[in-house]
């Protein structure tokens, strides 16, 4: 007589689970794999207080019509339960399923640790778990998930160290939700690896040490990481304590880099560790450094005072090689700051009182980049507020200018700084100061801490970073944002135009409300380079917009293209099609839906699918189709002033 002995719990419930499925095989031979693994789960849950499982039925040729199930090509690719109150576990034959891309079982009663073997899931993109009880450990095998976009594990009682691997998920866009937990221990310096577009959420765990000073954590903001008392450092207000440094360890300290040359932010090293001897040498070349500089300095001070009488001098400040001066032309006041005749730093705003050396010596990560220059998140002050600073790209002005040319650029630029800065709607992104110097021009703003509508709309293959907007949340960004244009297109007599108008330079701030990014930066451009401005600001030199964006007037055009206020019209119709088809705006959108709406087919092959469910609302969002076709016309004296594509936008809101 044969005598079989285990040796852990887990292979006594790896053989009772094998033993289930022959004797579901023996009278169920005419099911599929899919199916068979599907009755594992069912035998798996010990409460079904709703029924869910009760269709799922032994004698099905397959699973594909059971509650719960969905099928492609007659495989098993999505399985979503939610808030079914099912009690049990997750049994490792789940792993048969090998064409599963959707495994949704949230607000359930599962327990148990989350098998290792759902990391043969290579399809899965969707993730969800969260509301259940949960514990152990989050494997690291999930990191093998190669096609997953939305994990959420939230509301468990998952325990153990964040583990590294999930930050190297090469897909992941939509959601990581880890809140609500047992999880401990620090977050990994790879989490620094997560595309800034993924919304992280820490909030309640009992994670510990500093927050990883990195773009893609700091953007996150305070709330991602609320709930660990133990966790530290920026965006937190938590300060950590001093420690040690070690000294073969970088500091992890970004700043600003002002080489116009460079696009990225460097840590500054910590030196090593130094003999004594080295250290009283360093210290007495230091001193002796500081010693001429204040000659150096004195010596500029005199020789400026003697120079003879100037504009400037009887604002000059005794305590500081700067000045402070008025600004004069409108209504714009400000602190400028004067290194030598063409360094110019000012306020536009009369509320900025930043200095430029606390700008300059304040942590800085890159949130963007485009054609126009690189966009930095500037955080100062131990408040931790922030500013956005964006950095010209540098021009080919070479270097035989004469003195003559270099202050008709300074003060062009300046010129149209200021102007731009006059420029006050809370639909529009605030310029707050500037600074020009011959081969550095940087542009300080508002800082909009939440997405731009582009990230909203499209920020994962099937979810975006955050959960799809609502259509009223849709309806008043695009109020706000022609309201925004309007303004821009009315404010001046010059008639300025924006010029590159796109749903990535509408910014969202945390009440979703729209600000428009990216004003007059083509004039600011042409401004710092010895090339003449244009004439008309009404027509503004192209910055090569996206194609989906670009009027037709200005495709394939040749010489000198100009961005006109009716090219505006054009790209804010586009941005409306992006809001109510979901789509990105490349160049077939506004061809395919004149095409629909030509064919007369139903709006439901138009229309975003998330916005299906809501049906009250498929009035409004057949107007706004008929108001972006109108802005998207092909003869520009068709298309409609922005005044009057915000009050028709205006009325459709009105009638609701």
């Amino acid at each position: 007589m044969a005598v079989y002995c285990w040796s852990t719990p887990g292979e006594i419930m790896a053989t009772i689970e094998i033993l289930i499925l022959l004797v579901l095989s023996s009278y169920a031979a005419a099911l599929t794999t899919d199916g068979l693994a599907l009755l594992a789960l069912k035998s798996a849950v010990s409460a079904d207080p709703t029924g869910a499982l009760d269709a799922w039925l032994d004698f099905d040729d397959n699973p594909c019509s059971w509650t719960g199930v969905t099928c492609s090509l007659g495989r098993v690719s999505a399985l979503a339960l939610p808030d079914r109150e099912l009690a049990g576990y997750l049994p490792s034959e789940l792993s048969l399923l090998s064409e599963l891309q959707i495994l949704s079982l949230p607000g359930n009663r599962l327990s148990g640790p989350l098998p290792a073997a759902l990391a043969v899931f290579r399809g899965l993109t969707d993730l969800d778990l969260s509301r259940n009880n949960l514990s152990g450990a989050i494997p690291t095998e999930i990191g093998q998930l190669t096609s997953l976009a939305h994990l959420d594990l939230s509301s468990n009682l998952l325990a153990g160290s964040l583990p590294s691997s999930i930050a190297a998920l090469p897909h992941l866009s939509g959601v990581l939700n880890l809140s609500y937990n047992h999880l401990s221990g620090p977050i990994p310096l790879a989490f620094g690896n997560i595309p800034v577009d993924v919304s992280l959420d820490l909030r309640q765990n009992n994670l510990s040490g500093e927050i990883p000073q990195v773009a893609p954590l700091l953007s996150q903001g305070p709330t991602a990481f609320s709930g660990n008392p133990d966790l530290c450092g920026f965006p937190l207000k938590n300060p950590c304590p001093a420690a040690k440094q070690d000294p073969k360890i970088p500091q992890p300290n970004p700043s600003l880099n002002m080489n116009p040359n460079d696009g990225t932010l460097r840590p500054v090293a910590s030196e090593k560790q130094k003999s004594p001897v080295g250290t009283v040498a360093i210290l007495a070349v230091v001193l002796l450094i500081a010693l001429i500089a204040m000659f150096v300095l004195q010596w500029q001070l005199r020789k400026r005072r003697s120079a003879g009488p100037c504009k400037e001098s009887s604002h000059e400040k005794s305590s500081s090689p700067g000045f402070s001066t008025t600004i004069t032309g409108g209504s714009v006041t400000g602190e400028r700051r004067e290194g030598h005749a063409s360094e110019v730093y000012a306020a536009v705003d009369e509320g900025f009182g930043l200095e430029l050396e606390e700008l300059l010596r304040a942590s800085a990560y890159v949130v963007g980049k485009s054609r126009s220059g690189i966009v930095y998140k500037v955080v100062v002050g131990r408040e931790g507020s922030a500013v956005a600073v964006r950095r010209l790209s540098e021009n080919d002005d070479g270097d035989g200018s004469s003195g003559g040319d270099e202050w008709r650029r300074r003060r062009a630029f300046e010129t149209e700084a200021i102007a731009i800065g006059r420029v006050k709607h809370p639909n529009v992104v605030r310029l707050l100061a500037y600074y020009y110097a011959p081969d550095e021009r940087l542009l300080i703003y508002e800082y909009i801490p939440n997405v731009s509508l582009h990230a909203a709309l499209h920020g994962g293959p099937l979810n975006p970073t955050t959960p799809p907007l609502p259509w009223a949340a849709r309806l008043s960004i695009l109020q706000g944002a022609a309201q925004g244009l309007a303004y821009l297109h009315e404010f001046n007599p010059r008639k300025h135009a924006h010029g590159s108008i796109a749903s990535s330079k509408i910014l969202l701030d945390d009440d979703l409300r729209p600000h428009i990014s990216g004003f007059g930066l083509a004039r600011l451009v042409a401004a710092g380079s010895q090339d003449k401005m244009p004439h008309s600001s009404k027509n503004v030199a192209s910055p090569r917009a996206a194609v989906g964006y670009t009027p037709p007037e200005m495709r394939d055009s040749t010489g000198a293209s100009t961005w006109t206020q009716k090219g505006d019209v054009h790209a804010f119709g586009v941005v409306a099609l992006e809001v109510v088809t979901g789509r990105p705006a490349d160049s077939e959108l506004e061809g395919w839906v004149r095409q629909a709406f030509k064919e007369e087919r139903p709006l439901s092959e138009v229309v975003d699918p998330s916005l299906l469910h809501e049906v009250h609302a498929k009035r409004e969002v057949l107007a706004v189709f008929h108001v972006a076709l109108g802005c998207t016309e092909a003869d520009s004296e068709l298309r409609p002033r922005m005044r009057s594509v915000a009050e028709n936008l205006d009325r459709i809101s009105a009638s609701r």
